[in-house]
């Protein structure tokens, strides 16, 4: 544990550090690009964070080969290359993309490409669960469903960034539940796979990048916005980590049967239910752009983080809430692996936990009907005169800005206290 740890701190020193780089020098040379219709940020801010996170994980990798203890994780050199060569590739087009906006088709080669090299190094996802049984995959439908599912996990953490700090938090989150899963399966009754392994190294690294790039990306308040973003660099690099890490630890061992392999199923559930929303996100995004006739990988400001904003959630509270989700999805899973009631106690905990989320997601939706009610029920000279008619949509003064589309919960809480304010002093 100690050798991750320090792993992990190196990582996140240099990617502080070079974070801090960056944003000097992206300023200095005029290194960001204009504000896009979609974006959620008002000023311009460089997107170039992905470079800090890639030179925290090759530093962390070439520190880690220094280690006597962690002399197992490179004793196959090819694997590791091919994970630094695939995140190179993709950093690289990331960062093109973030400069000069390259098309759809390339992005999705180069993820192809990357994926591939992995998956031709032998980091594979080797079985696949059905019912009663386990298969083993052939050669050439492992490198296709390995493709695919790094593929995926990149597209889906890249369709989350949206908000400050929110792809870099989330990745600590579900990634700190998978490197306390890998632990927990190493030193278990199962001996699934050694302790030092490169799916773990993976994931320590990758923590200590987003942990050091996290003071750098998170707003600090309404006037104080993220300094620097990850940009689709970085997005991708942790979506390509995040199912390299996944594969790696899945595709260790194949069990015999589904009964046998309930605890090593979770490294394949594990990921699925922390990336729940990106998934979602993604999907939905997918089917919306294709039932519009667009390409599934063009852009739009209707992602599930644009719509928690315009709810009426602030920012900090969006990017909270999309924490607690993966939180609590995350705890749920490791909580399966307590022998005996595991399953009881963990599905406890994540349907308790996902009410409460459900509940703190839909609250503004109680309070934006609050006002639209407070404001029809009053008479309209009352309503004008408090400068609250444009809460209630059924009037034809609030025009296009219906409730809740562009007013925060902050201000449809301060547009009823004045109308109640008018209605007392009348």
């Amino acid at each position: 544990m100690v050798f991750y740890v320090v792993v992990a701190i190196v990582s996140g020193v240099v990617s502080f550090g070079a974070s801090w780089a960056i944003w000097k020098l992206s300023h200095k040379y005029r290194l960001y690009p204009k504000i896009r219709e979609r974006d959620v940020h008002t000023r311009p801010t460089p997107r170039l964070g992905g470079i800090a996170l890639f030179l925290g994980i090759v530093v962390a990798f070439a520190v880690g080969s220094q280690l006597p203890p962690l002399a197992l994780i490179f004793a196959q050199p090819q694997q590791v290359l091919a994970v630094l060569s695939a995140a190179l590739l993709i950093v690289l087009i990331g960062v093109a993309d973030d400069i000069w906006d390259l098309d759809w088709f390339t992005k999705l080669t180069g993820q192809i490409i990357a994926a591939g090299l992995l998956a031709w190094q032998g980091v594979q996802i080797g079985w696949v669960p059905l019912p009663g049984t386990v298969a083993p995959l052939s050669p050439y439908m492992s490198l296709l469903v390995t493709i695919f599912v790094i593929v995926l996990v990149m597209n889906a953490v890249n369709f989350i960034d949206g908000l400050d700090g929110l792809v870099a938090g989330v990745a600590v989150i579900a990634s700190a539940a998978f490197f306390v899963y890998g632990y927990l399966v190493s030193y278990g009754p199962t001996e699934q796979s050694d302790y030092f392994n490169l799916a773990q190294f993976i994931t320590a690294a990758l923590i200590g990048a987003c942990a050091g790039f996290l003071p750098w990306n998170w707003r600090r308040g309404d006037d104080r916005p993220a300094r620097l973003f990850m940009g689709d660099g970085g997005a991708l690099l942790v979506g390509l980590l995040m199912a390299t890490s996944t594969v790696a630890l899945a595709g260790q061992t194949v069990p015999t049967s589904t009964s046998e392999g309930l605890v090593a199923l979770i490294p394949v559930i594990l990921p699925l239910a922390v990336l729940i929303v990106p998934l979602a996100d993604f999907t939905l995004a997918v089917l919306r752009r294709l039932r519009a006739g667009k390409s599934p990988f063009s852009a739009d400001r209707k992602h599930l983080h644009h719509r928690l904003l315009d709810m009426g959630h602030s920012h900090v509270h969006a990017v909270v809430i999309f924490y607690a989700w993966t939180a609590v999805a995350s705890i749920g899973m490791l909580l399966f692996l307590i022998p005996g009631r595991g399953l009881l106690i963990g599905g406890i905990v994540m349907l308790v936990g996902f009410v409460v989320c459900t509940i703190v997601t839909l609250a503004p939706l109680s309070r934006r009907k609050a006002i639209e009610a407070a404001v029809q029920s009053a008479p309209a000279a009352l309503a004008a005169d408090a400068g609250v008619a444009e809460f209630d949509p059924l009037d034809a003064a609030a025009g296009a800005a219906a409730v809740g589309l562009e007013h925060t919960a902050a201000e449809a809480a301060s547009a009823l206290e004045r109308l109640h304010e008018k209605e007392a002093s009348s």
